[in-house]
């Protein structure tokens, strides 16, 4: 019990106020009276360099102590190097920053000291010196390209600031510092280097911003022309993709401002139109505004009213965006399409453009069904549908709904009545023909197997609208499918209308692609000599009528080359060594008419050389070694390979025959130097025969082809 006593609170027994009351502003004084003095180290007085070496060296040796304890406190560091510093040793100040730099050499308050220590003392080389070492190592910190930069241009070494700004820009650093060079550029006049210096920047950065930065530059300077260079290549390197051209609404507006000042307004008004024909509604509210603000001013009253109509119709997408079923709104944006719709129609300036807004709207409200099934969520939403109806019944005179064509389709499958589906889906193609509608017709005849329709309708369908890729691909899946793969009856007519397409354009190149394509393909002799004719032709313009247009007509590419040519002779002659000998001879003979006419004696000769001759040959008919003789073409280089002896006895045996034919006294002496000239004129006279009975077989190939 007395346990409980002791640990309760003592009682106060007199509660009455003191008679000298103590206040807080008392209680302070008293605490600061009792406060010990600071101890402050005594001031010391040096008399003589003695006591100056001393002190030097106590300090030197206190400071040597503390970095020795705390090495990475930069601050112990820069107190010992600035100590140094004051006493004018410069030197043991510069060794204390490079220790310091040894222990943390990306410290930039580290390197701000050294460089501020070195200006202090005017050693303008060294602080050059550190900046170089500094940007080098840290070439990111702009602080430190900054300071640099300051100190070349307060000595007035504008090229040396020039240089540090170049090695700058190399790091392609913030705006700011691009900014900073072309001020500098500014201050001395040189408006070309700034302008040379936008360029580069915009080539880096290329923001709208900039874009708008570099045109007012070249405004300010009265460079109108090139002023309105910038804003078009602005224009053409955002493109026309909607996020792109989203971004562009600064360099948009910033162009159209600028050709109201300088009073252009139709070149404005062009520029806005421009803008708000290519930009979401929903995001360009800045710039209708400002076209708003512009046509008030400038415009007439029907500019005017296209903006307010334009303002409107961003204020109901805005509406649209936050409820989507918001009927009323569709209403009455709807009606206001409408309205635009009649006024332009009225004033004869209707297009088929003005109709799409209307169906784009419609379509977008229709598309917002009502969540429920309830007739209270239908009865606002089916007005819709009917407004929409009698639009294209009453303004446009005509009924695009291909959905509802295919829908009464299927209520005809469903009475079983497929003459009534046909005549429907017929008289909608023939109506209003759309892609749903003819993927919906094609897709009732596939279920029904019936493929023959199925074709017409494709063929329909891309005489529609031929550019249809996917038209296109399905028609040939149908085919692929059904197994129906047609070759082409004569090919060899494409590939001729395609290379003739290709010459009369003046593409020889892919002319020459296409003859190396179908050589690869057939080889044939025909082609080999089209192919030469070909190299050896000018094609394209100014190559019609040689005696109307002269060569200078020709543009340089286009011109025929007769080397060329020449080689591709000599290809298809050695190609065709595996064929007829026929062949061979064809393409010798077009290429002795292309030499008589653009090459020299020599050329022909050497084509003529080519040429094949009859000779009289034996060979076994039976085991027994009975033999007959028959006559074989033989040409020049296929005899030379084979038997160069034989070859070149045949040569003296030509040649002796055509000095005769000049010449009948010669035929003695040529006989007497001929071993055995009586067969040489036998062989000779053979050959004769059968290079005409070779010409009588070449001619009647040649018919038969």
């Amino acid at each position: 019990m007395s346990h409980q006593t002791d640990a309760r609170a003592p009682r106060v027994k007199n509660r009455a106020p003191a008679a000298i009351q103590i206040t807080a502003e008392q209680l302070l004084r008293e605490a600061q009276e009792r406060q010990e003095v600071a101890f402050r180290a005594p001031k010391q007085r040096v008399e003589d360099f003695e006591e100056l070496h001393e002190y030097r060296g106590r300090k030197r040796k206190e400071f040597e102590e503390r970095i020795r304890r705390t090495r990475g406190n930069i601050k112990e560091w820069t107190a010992y190097a600035s100590w140094e510093a004051s006493q004018g040793e410069f030197d043991r100040s510069r060794s204390v920053y490079e220790r310091a730099l040894d222990v943390d050499g990306r410290n930039i308050r580290l390197w701000l000291s050294y460089t501020e220590m070195e200006l202090k003392s005017r050693n303008v080389q060294h602080a050059r010196n550190l900046f170089d070492r500094a940007v080098t190592l840290l070439p990111r910190i702009d602080q430190l390209w900054y300071k640099y930069v300051y100190l070349e241009e307060l000595l007035q070494n504008v090229p040396g600031a020039r240089q540090v700004f170049e090695r700058w820009m190399k790091w392609e650093p913030e705006d700011k510092a691009w900014q900073a060079y072309i001020k500098m550029e500014e201050r001395y006049g040189e408006l070309d280097r700034a302008s040379t210096i936008y360029e580069r920047w915009v080539a880096i950065r290329p923001d709208p911003r900039v874009w708008v930065k570099w045109a007012k530059f070249e405004e300010e300077r009265s460079n109108l022309e090139k002023c309105r260079q910038v804003f078009q290549t602005a224009l053409e390197f955002f493109g026309d993709d909607e996020e792109q051209v989203e971004k562009a609404q600064a360099v948009f507006g910033a162009f159209a401002r600028m050709e109201t000042r300088l009073k252009e307004y139709d070149r404005a008004r062009v520029i806005y139109k421009f803008a708000l024909s290519r930009l979401p509604r929903s995001k360009s509210a800045a710039l209708y505004a400002s076209y708003t603000k512009f046509e008030k001013q400038h415009g007439d009253r029907a500019g005017v009213e296209s903006t307010v109509l334009g303002k409107r119709r961003i204020q109901y997408e805005e509406e649209i965006t936050n409820d989507p079923r918001n009927y009323d709104v569709w209403f009455d944006y709807a009606r206001l399409e409408e309205d635009a719709f009649r006024a332009d129609r009225a004033d004869g300036g209707e297009t088929a453009a003005d109709a799409e807004k209307v169906r784009e709207v419609y379509e977008r409200a229709v598309a917002q069904v009502p969540p429920g099934s309830e007739k209270r969520f239908w009865r606002r939403y089916i007005f819709l549908w009917l407004n929409y109806a009698l639009f294209e019944e009453i303004e446009t005179r005509r009924f695009t709904f291909a959905k509802l064509w295919l829908m009464l389709a299927r209520f005809e499958i469903r009475q079983l009545d497929l003459v009534a589906v046909r005549k429907t889906l017929g008289a909608a193609i023939g109506m209003c023909p759309k892609e749903a509608l003819f993927k919906g017709y094609i897709q009732l005849e596939l279920e029904l197997r019936e493929f023959d329709r199925v074709r017409t309708l494709y063929e329909k369908y891309l005489e529609y609208d031929p550019t249809n890729c996917s038209a296109w691909i399905k028609f040939a899946e149908l085919e692929s499918t059904l197994g129906d793969l047609q070759p082409l009856d004569m090919p060899e007519l494409l590939w001729k209308a395609y290379i003739d397409l290709e010459v009369e354009e003046g593409e020889r190149e892919r002319a020459r692609t296409l003859y190396e394509r179908l050589l690869d393909r057939s080889g044939h002799v025909k082609v080999w000599i089209a192919y030469a004719l070909f190299e050896g032709a000018n094609i394209g313009a100014g190559a019609g009528d040689e005696e109307e247009q002269g060569e200078e007509d020709v543009a340089e590419e286009n011109k025929g080359n007769p080397q060329k040519a020449r080689a591709v002779f000599e290809r298809g002659y050695k190609d065709l060594k595996g064929h007829e000998w026929t062949d061979r001879v064809a393409l010798l003979e077009a290429w002795k008419t292309f030499e008589s006419e653009h090459g020299t004696s020599e050329d022909v000769a050497h084509v003529q050389g080519l040429m094949p001759q009859a000779t009289k040959r034996r060979r076994k008919i039976n085991e027994a070694g009975d033999q007959e003789e028959y006559w074989d073409m033989v040409f020049a280089d296929d005899e030379r390979k084979a038997n160069p002896t034989g070859f070149k006895f045949l040569q003296m045996a030509h040649a002796w025959k055509e000095s005769q034919a000049k010449n009948s006294a010669g035929a003695i002496a040529i006989a007497a130097a001929t071993q055995d000239g009586n067969q040489v004129t036998e062989d000779v006279e053979m050959s004769d025969a059968g290079k005409e009975a070779s010409d009588e077989e070449s001619d009647s190939g040649s018919d038969k082809e």
